[in-house]
Protein backbone atom coordinates (compact mmCIF):
# COMPACT_ATOMS: atom_id res chain seq x y z
CA UNK A 1 0.00 0.00 0.00
CA UNK A 2 1.55 3.25 -1.06
CA UNK A 3 0.24 5.20 1.87
CA UNK A 4 2.50 3.27 4.09
CA UNK A 5 5.90 3.14 1.55
CA UNK A 6 8.03 0.65 1.13
CA UNK A 7 9.70 -0.31 4.46
CA UNK A 8 6.47 -0.93 6.05
CA UNK A 9 5.93 -3.44 3.35
CA UNK A 10 9.83 -4.88 4.75
CA UNK A 11 8.28 -4.92 8.54
CA UNK A 12 5.64 -7.12 7.46
CA UNK A 13 7.35 -9.45 4.94
CA UNK A 14 9.53 -9.94 7.79
CA UNK A 15 7.03 -10.61 10.41
CA UNK A 16 5.29 -12.87 8.42
CA UNK A 17 8.84 -15.16 8.99
CA UNK A 18 8.50 -15.01 12.76
CA UNK A 19 8.03 -18.40 14.10
CA UNK A 20 7.32 -17.45 17.23
CA UNK A 21 3.62 -16.71 17.64
CA UNK A 22 3.94 -14.29 20.44
CA UNK A 23 6.95 -12.80 19.12
CA UNK A 24 5.06 -12.06 16.24
CA UNK A 25 2.10 -10.49 17.86
CA UNK A 26 4.60 -8.16 19.34
CA UNK A 27 5.92 -7.06 16.80
CA UNK A 28 2.39 -6.86 15.04
CA UNK A 29 1.58 -4.44 17.90
CA UNK A 30 4.73 -1.99 17.08
CA UNK A 31 4.33 -2.13 13.63
CA UNK A 32 0.89 -0.71 13.88
CA UNK A 33 2.18 1.99 16.40
CA UNK A 34 4.24 2.90 13.68
CA UNK A 35 1.60 2.66 10.45
CA UNK A 36 -0.92 5.00 13.23
CA UNK A 37 2.49 7.43 13.62
CA UNK A 38 2.54 7.95 10.21
CA UNK A 39 -0.36 9.60 9.47
CA UNK A 40 -1.30 11.66 12.70
CA UNK A 41 -3.51 13.71 11.65
CA UNK A 42 -6.12 10.53 11.68
CA UNK A 43 -8.25 10.41 14.52
CA UNK A 44 -7.78 7.51 17.23
CA UNK A 45 -11.08 5.49 17.04
CA UNK A 46 -12.13 1.95 17.27
CA UNK A 47 -12.97 2.75 13.59
CA UNK A 48 -9.44 3.77 12.37
CA UNK A 49 -7.90 0.67 14.86
CA UNK A 50 -9.66 -1.74 12.46
CA UNK A 51 -8.97 -0.23 9.17
CA UNK A 52 -5.25 -0.19 10.38
CA UNK A 53 -5.55 -3.71 11.07
CA UNK A 54 -7.22 -4.70 7.95
CA UNK A 55 -4.12 -2.53 5.98
CA UNK A 56 -1.91 -5.04 7.78
CA UNK A 57 -3.86 -8.18 6.51
CA UNK A 58 -3.53 -7.00 2.93
CA UNK A 59 0.00 -6.27 3.09
CA UNK A 60 0.54 -9.42 4.36
CA UNK A 61 -1.33 -10.87 1.65
CA UNK A 62 -3.52 -13.03 4.76
CA UNK A 63 -0.88 -15.12 5.53
CA UNK A 64 -0.17 -13.13 8.56
CA UNK A 65 -1.64 -14.76 11.91
CA UNK A 66 -1.10 -13.09 15.19
CA UNK A 67 -3.43 -12.66 18.20
CA UNK A 68 -5.25 -9.42 17.13
CA UNK A 69 -8.39 -7.32 18.46
CA UNK A 70 -9.85 -7.60 15.13
CA UNK A 71 -10.76 -10.79 12.73
CA UNK A 72 -8.81 -10.64 10.04
CA UNK A 73 -10.80 -9.47 6.84
CA UNK A 74 -12.56 -11.74 4.05
CA UNK A 75 -10.09 -11.53 0.91
CA UNK A 76 -12.81 -11.09 -1.61
CA UNK A 77 -12.76 -6.87 -0.22
CA UNK A 78 -10.30 -6.47 -2.29
CA UNK A 79 -12.41 -7.24 -5.71
CA UNK A 80 -15.48 -5.82 -3.97
CA UNK A 81 -17.20 -3.20 -6.05
CA UNK A 82 -18.30 0.12 -4.07
CA UNK A 83 -22.34 0.03 -3.97
CA UNK A 84 -24.04 1.85 -6.19
CA UNK A 85 -25.60 5.45 -4.54
CA UNK A 86 -29.44 5.64 -5.08
CA UNK A 87 -29.97 8.43 -6.75
CA UNK A 88 -33.32 10.44 -7.24
CA UNK A 89 -35.19 8.86 -10.29
CA UNK A 90 -37.84 12.01 -10.52
CA UNK A 91 -38.30 13.11 -13.78
CA UNK A 92 -37.23 17.17 -13.57
CA UNK A 93 -38.49 19.38 -16.07
CA UNK A 94 -35.66 21.93 -15.66
CA UNK A 95 -32.46 19.79 -14.39
CA UNK A 96 -30.19 22.91 -13.86
CA UNK A 97 -32.80 23.93 -11.09
CA UNK A 98 -32.96 21.22 -9.35
CA UNK A 99 -35.39 19.52 -7.27
CA UNK A 100 -35.53 22.78 -4.68
CA UNK A 101 -36.93 25.17 -7.04
CA UNK A 102 -39.84 22.87 -7.70
CA UNK A 103 -40.36 22.46 -4.14
CA UNK A 104 -40.65 25.99 -3.89
CA UNK A 105 -42.96 26.27 -6.12
CA UNK A 106 -45.27 24.15 -4.30
CA UNK A 107 -44.53 26.31 -1.22
CA UNK A 108 -45.27 29.56 -2.73
CA UNK A 109 -48.98 27.97 -3.95
CA UNK A 110 -49.45 26.99 -0.50
CA UNK A 111 -48.90 30.50 0.89
CA UNK A 112 -52.33 32.45 1.86
CA UNK A 113 -51.55 36.11 0.74
CA UNK A 114 -51.51 37.11 -2.43
CA UNK A 115 -48.96 39.99 -1.92
CA UNK A 116 -46.83 36.60 -0.29
CA UNK A 117 -46.96 35.11 -3.15
CA UNK A 118 -45.95 38.17 -5.57
CA UNK A 119 -42.61 38.07 -2.87
CA UNK A 120 -42.51 34.49 -3.25
CA UNK A 121 -42.31 34.30 -7.29
CA UNK A 122 -39.86 37.41 -7.32
CA UNK A 123 -37.75 35.81 -4.71
CA UNK A 124 -37.70 32.33 -7.06
CA UNK A 125 -36.79 34.46 -10.63
CA UNK A 126 -34.20 35.95 -8.59
CA UNK A 127 -33.04 32.41 -7.64
CA UNK A 128 -33.28 30.94 -11.06
CA UNK A 129 -31.35 33.21 -12.79
CA UNK A 130 -28.42 32.82 -10.08
CA UNK A 131 -29.00 28.82 -10.97
CA UNK A 132 -28.97 29.43 -14.54
CA UNK A 133 -25.92 30.92 -14.32
CA UNK A 134 -23.86 27.97 -13.05
CA UNK A 135 -24.23 26.02 -16.47
CA UNK A 136 -24.61 28.93 -18.27
CA UNK A 137 -22.72 32.09 -19.63
CA UNK A 138 -25.48 33.88 -20.99
CA UNK A 139 -28.31 35.10 -18.58
CA UNK A 140 -31.87 34.12 -18.83
CA UNK A 141 -34.86 37.10 -19.29
CA UNK A 142 -37.45 37.63 -16.30
CA UNK A 143 -40.29 36.53 -18.47
CA UNK A 144 -38.72 33.26 -19.31
CA UNK A 145 -38.41 32.03 -15.45
CA UNK A 146 -42.07 33.80 -15.07
CA UNK A 147 -43.09 31.42 -17.64
CA UNK A 148 -41.41 28.44 -16.41
CA UNK A 149 -42.85 28.99 -12.74
CA UNK A 150 -45.91 29.39 -14.32
CA UNK A 151 -45.86 25.86 -15.96
CA UNK A 152 -44.24 24.20 -12.70
CA UNK A 153 -47.44 25.51 -10.69
CA UNK A 154 -49.62 24.02 -13.43
CA UNK A 155 -50.98 27.50 -14.06
CA UNK A 156 -52.19 27.95 -10.54
CA UNK A 157 -50.27 31.26 -10.11
CA UNK A 158 -51.72 32.99 -13.36
CA UNK A 159 -52.97 36.07 -11.44
CA UNK A 160 -49.62 36.50 -9.57
CA UNK A 161 -47.24 35.99 -12.66
CA UNK A 162 -49.85 38.45 -14.82
CA UNK A 163 -49.30 41.19 -12.27
CA UNK A 164 -45.26 40.74 -11.72
CA UNK A 165 -45.42 40.97 -15.78
CA UNK A 166 -47.13 44.66 -15.82
CA UNK A 167 -45.77 45.94 -12.67
CA UNK A 168 -42.31 44.01 -12.35
CA UNK A 169 -40.71 42.30 -9.58
CA UNK A 170 -41.34 42.56 -5.51
CA UNK A 171 -37.91 44.83 -4.22
CA UNK A 172 -35.90 43.12 -1.82
CA UNK A 173 -38.39 40.01 -2.09
CA UNK A 174 -37.30 36.98 0.77
CA UNK A 175 -39.79 33.78 1.67
CA UNK A 176 -39.00 34.20 5.00
CA UNK A 177 -41.31 37.43 6.04
CA UNK A 178 -43.46 36.31 3.04
CA UNK A 179 -43.65 40.37 2.84
CA UNK A 180 -41.60 41.42 -0.17
CA UNK A 181 -42.58 45.37 -0.19
CA UNK A 182 -41.67 45.51 3.38
CA UNK A 183 -38.55 47.02 3.56
CA UNK A 184 -35.89 47.41 6.19
CA UNK A 185 -36.97 50.57 8.70
CA UNK A 186 -34.54 53.60 8.81
CA UNK A 187 -32.47 54.73 11.11
CA UNK A 188 -33.76 57.19 13.54
CA UNK A 189 -31.80 60.63 13.89
CA UNK A 190 -32.20 62.73 17.14
CA UNK A 191 -31.23 66.47 16.50
CA UNK A 192 -28.71 67.55 18.97
CA UNK A 193 -30.57 69.94 21.35
CA UNK A 194 -29.70 73.41 20.98
CA UNK A 195 -28.42 75.75 23.81
CA UNK A 196 -30.41 78.58 25.17
CA UNK A 197 -29.11 82.39 25.01
CA UNK A 198 -29.01 81.84 28.97
CA UNK A 199 -27.34 79.14 29.01
CA UNK A 200 -24.79 80.65 26.36
CA UNK A 201 -24.26 83.92 28.67
CA UNK A 202 -23.88 81.57 31.69
CA UNK A 203 -21.03 79.83 30.42
CA UNK A 204 -19.88 83.08 29.04
CA UNK A 205 -19.59 84.49 32.60
CA UNK A 206 -17.87 81.38 33.69
CA UNK A 207 -15.37 81.65 31.87
CA UNK A 208 -14.66 85.28 32.61
CA UNK A 209 -15.05 84.86 36.27
CA UNK A 210 -13.12 81.53 36.08
CA UNK A 211 -10.19 82.37 39.04
CA UNK A 212 -6.84 82.11 37.48
CA UNK A 213 -4.21 79.80 39.44
CA UNK A 214 -0.58 80.02 39.90
CA UNK A 215 0.08 77.66 37.14
CA UNK A 216 1.19 80.39 35.08
CA UNK A 217 3.45 81.79 37.66
CA UNK A 218 5.33 78.59 38.39
CA UNK A 219 5.55 78.55 34.20
CA UNK A 220 6.97 81.78 34.09
CA UNK A 221 9.61 80.97 36.79
CA UNK A 222 10.17 78.32 35.28
CA UNK A 223 11.13 79.64 32.25
CA UNK A 224 13.23 82.01 34.04
CA UNK A 225 15.14 80.31 35.70
CA UNK A 226 15.89 77.99 32.56
CA UNK A 227 17.03 81.04 31.21
CA UNK A 228 19.04 81.95 34.20
CA UNK A 229 20.46 78.40 34.24
CA UNK A 230 21.56 78.31 30.13
CA UNK A 231 23.01 81.64 30.98
CA UNK A 232 25.54 80.44 33.79
CA UNK A 233 26.32 77.69 31.47
CA UNK A 234 27.36 80.17 28.92
CA UNK A 235 29.71 81.85 31.54
CA UNK A 236 33.42 81.29 30.89
CA UNK A 237 34.96 79.60 33.56
CA UNK A 238 38.37 81.06 35.18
Amino acid sequence: MKEYGSNVQKLVEHIITIPDIETRTKHAHILIELMRQIHPQMRDGMDYSKKLWDDLYVMANFDLVVDSPFPPPPKEILGRKPKQIPYNQQKLKHRFYGRNVELLVLKAMLTESYEERKAFISYMVKLMKSFFLNWNKDTIETNTCLQQILELSGYKLQAEIDDLRQNGLVEEATPRDGSGNRGRQPFQTFARPERGNNDRRMAGNDRNHRPQGNGNRNNNNGNNNNKNRFRDNNRRRP
